[in-house]
């Protein structure tokens, strides 16, 4: 019985060990954030960064600027939008680690090809 225990606990540990280095990290994030997973997860590592984390380095205003539509489609744009303004959650559409799908395209149709999950 206590080998069992200890291979149970060396298993248990490598799967602790693999689920924390198996998490990706963006390309246009490596620099900023590098090894550090405190930079982003200011709420713990087990919980989505704050908005407010993300705004530390992303400008709500520029965003919404290098997002801008047509002045026809101008409620398109997904960081000044008809339904949030500026407020939505940034984890509303994007993730670090795993791509997400837009809060919006729950409803639109419209794409937008540069969407950074």
């Amino acid at each position: 019985m206590k080998n069992f225990n200890i291979i149970l606990g060396l298993v248990l540990l490598g799967l602790t060990s693999l689920s924390v280095q198996s998490a990706e990290i963006r390309d246009y994030h490596k620099e900023v954030i590098g090894k550090d997973c405190k930079t982003c997860h200011d709420n713990g590592i087990k919980q989505f960064p704050s908005d407010q984390s993300c705004l530390q380095c992303h400008d709500v205003d520029d965003l919404a600027k290098k997002t801008a539509r047509s002045e026809e489609d101008k409620w398109q744009n997904p960081h000044n939008n008809l339904h949030y303004g500026k407020d939505v959650p940034c984890q509303e559409c994007h993730g670090e680690h795993t791509p997400k799908k837009p809060l919006c395209s729950n409803c639109h149709t419209f794409k937008f090809d540069k969407h950074k999950g």
